[in-house]
């Protein structure tokens, strides 16, 4: 948001103020003012007029500049009603040198998850990428991945949503009681065959860089938020199918405020992952790269490595497609 623009916004919310008093306090002139408030009301906010000046009476339910009003997070929001992908244009953005931008969109026509996978993303929910230039190694970036999931975990808790993680990053809601419908691969159809849950969230992290420097990271985050489950794979639920609508812009806001701390104090992210774990403590099957692993998770290591006790000793998985296996399996 242009900074003299955010300074009127945040003087308008403090209560009426007339047009000559604030020209006087951000040292602009009238006619600025005035460009500043129309292009506020442009942008959906609700400014009256009185006789004791301009004052903010309402704020959009969601776009760009609403989100940034009040986000307690060093970065800027591009909006789109709609996009392909936001990690395509967060994408571009980091090849043009930006960071701290945050790619949003009301919709997604052309997502997609890990591996290629097909990513539902209809209006509603909550599609962000984050551009980051962290001064990290390569190596480290799955701490970013993981501090993701925590931060929607702790929004979707907020908003009464008992959510949890699947290693390293699927948000997952329990759906005691009923069985999975199998359902289409793709970012809400990993948790195919496990019965109990129902997929809130994916995560896909995507960087750049050399073998000791990251140039940069898009940590794309969707969430299901105010989205009818009926549009979604069967393997999917959404906030609205479990708590009814919530504020979407405050929800966003809390996962980016939760994951700027998460990221800034990298070393509370493994306890904090581990607190809202569903995958440590179970049998799991790991396809890896290497081939399969199967064992107990027992654990969780920096960056994000998960420790596995296969009964022969503890395999450290980097990385890999993680299934909860049911006791009789």
């Amino acid at each position: 948001m242009n900074e003299t623009r955010r300074a009127v916004l945040d003087a308008l919310a403090d209560g009426p103020i007339s047009g000559p008093a604030l020209a006087d306090a951000l040292g602009v002139s009238r006619a600025a003012v005035w460009k500043h408030v129309e292009a506020l009301r442009e942008a959906g906010f609700d400014v009256e007029s009185g006789d004791g000046g301009y004052a903010l009476t309402g704020v959009p339910e969601y776009g760009g500049l609403a989100i940034e009003y009040g986000l307690d997070a060093p970065y800027e929001i591009e909006y789109h009603d709609s996009i392909d992908s936001t990690n395509r244009r967060a994408r571009e953005l980091a090849g043009e040198g930006e960071s701290n931008v945050v790619v949003v969109a009301d919709e997604q026509t052309g997502g997609r998850g890990r591996l290629d996978r097909e990513w539902s993303a209809p209006s509603g929910g909550v599609w962000a990428s984050v551009v980051l230039r962290p001064e990290i190694p390569p190596a480290q970036v799955p701490i970013l991945t993981l501090a993701a999931a925590v931060a929607v975990t702790r929004a979707a808790r907020e908003a009464g949503v008992d959510a949890g993680i699947k290693w390293p990053n699927d948000v997952l809601v329990s759906v005691a009681n009923e069985g999975s419908s199998g359902g289409a691969d793709g970012v809400h159809g990993s948790v195919a065959n496990e019965g109990e849950t129902r997929k809130l969230s994916g995560i896909l992290t995507e960087m750049e860089g050399e073998a000791d420097r990251v140039s940069w990271v898009v940590v794309g985050i969707g969430v299901n938020v105010n989205v009818d489950a009926s549009d979604l794979p069967g393997t999917a639920t959404t906030v609205r199918e479990l708590v009814g609508d919530v504020d979407r812009r405050s929800f966003l806001q809390r996962v980016l405020e939760s994951f700027h701390e998460l990221v800034a104090d990298t070393d509370s992210v493994l306890p904090a992952w581990r607190e809202a774990s569903l995958t440590l403590g179970q049998r799991v099957r790991v396809e890896t790269p290497g081939g399969e692993v199967v064992g107990d998770a027992v654990d969780v290591a920096f960056p994000g490595t998960l420790l596995v006790d296969t009964g022969e000793g503890i395999t450290r998985v980097s990385a890999g497609d993680c299934e909860h296996l049911r006791p009789a399996e």
